[in-house]
């Protein structure tokens, strides 16, 4: 009465109660490996709040780094939103393959910074004048490419958001080449892709 139920077919084996409807889909594991998974399962549990933390920033340390290298290769997965897209990558190919006023405008006001310790007085005249005919060169430029940049991307992508493309394209034009993310792909000069 109070006994095991044998089963009713003792020809039934585990497996092919596994595969009856309602089953698990997988066998059992049999006492000695669950013991031997959750004893893995308690070694490579941190030992206490401090060393979870070290794992975590450490996870989280190796995470940046792989983003890092892929944003600076141009992975688009490891791209941020503002970066991603056809459109804004047909902006970075269009800045990076022109030189641009925009991206000497650091050193040329470093180059006048200095000339303006000098006291010559033509020197002086310069250092005056030089700045905002520099600002209104690379002001005109910037508005120009983004109106390139918004024209082109219109032709070739009718379907996408061209919103704050020419923005983009005139932001990374200010920029010095080498601190440009993601790094051109694109070489002075070179125009048959763009």
């Amino acid at each position: 009465m109070f006994g095991r139920r044998s089963n009713e077919n003792p020809a039934e084996t585990a497996e092919d109660a596994v595969t009856k409807e309602g089953g698990k889909g997988r066998a059992t594991p049999k006492r000695s490996e669950a013991e031997k998974l959750r004893r893995n399962q308690l070694v490579t549990a941190p030992r206490d709040r401090k060393e979870a933390y070290k794992r975590v920033r450490e996870r989280q340390a190796q995470q940046r780094v792989k983003a890092r290298e892929g944003m600076a290769k141009g992975d688009s997965k490891f791209l941020p939103k503002r970066d991603q897209g056809p459109v804004r990558k047909l902006a970075r190919d269009y800045v990076d393959s022109r030189r641009t006023a925009g991206q000497y405008l650091m050193f040329i006001m470093l180059i006048v910074v200095a000339a303006s310790f000098v006291r010559i007085p033509i020197l002086a005249l310069a250092t005056l004048l030089i700045p905002p005919v520099l600002l209104a060169v690379v002001l005109t430029e910037s508005l120009i490419i983004a109106r390139k940049v918004k024209k082109l991307a219109a032709e070739r992508y009718p379907d996408e958001d061209l919103k704050g493309v020419g923005l983009y394209a005139a932001t990374r034009s200010l920029q010095l080449r080498r601190l440009r993310i993601p790094t051109p792909v694109m070489h002075m000069g070179q125009k048959d892709r763009v």
